[in-house]
């Protein structure tokens, strides 16, 4: 029985699922956007992010730590430099998954895994929208705007 077994073990013994987040975190890391397949991305994500809350506090006890998991000198120098000063005031939530569609040879769901703070194109949306006003719609102003305009349309016909 499973009872209260909630990992997802992606078909691999420990070992090969070990090598394969490791390597996974890395090059998100590296490259703070990867592609593939939606069970991997969640997998990663549950990996990854205490790693990089490690990084928030640079002690050699914590690069040493991450050290022991990744296993890649690069991607903790990165991640304890470059990451860790424009993730200093998040609480949680670095890594943002965004669901891109079915992979054609077996249907696998793909998407995309990547770093919120390294995405330009979220965060210019993000500024624009919050300099717009209102961004609730209610259905009243179409409802009142549908009679009046059929109402100015039946005398310019007479």
């Amino acid at each position: 029985m499973r009872h209260n077994k909630k990992f997802n073990h992606l078909g691999r013994k420990k070992a090969h699922r070990d090598a394969l987040l490791a390597n996974m975190t890395i090059s998100l890391i590296m490259h703070k956007r990867i592609f593939t397949t939606l069970a991997k991305a969640k997998a990663l994500r549950i990996y990854a992010e205490p790693l990089i809350n490690r990084a928030k506090n640079d002690s050699m006890v914590n690069r040493r730590l991450v050290f022991s998991y990744l296993q890649n000198k690069e991607a903790v120098n990165e991640l304890f430099r470059e990451i860790a000063n424009k993730i200093a005031e998040r609480n949680g939530g670095y890594t943002r998954i965004l669901k891109t569609g079915h992979r054609l040879g077996d249907n696998a769901s793909m998407c995309f895994i990547e770093l919120v703070d390294y995405n330009e194109n979220m965060l210019k949306e993000k500024g624009a929208k919050k300099e717009g006003g209102r961004t609730r719609r209610s259905r009243r102003s179409k409802a009142a705007e549908a009679p009046a305009a059929p109402a100015a349309e039946a005398p310019a016909a007479e």
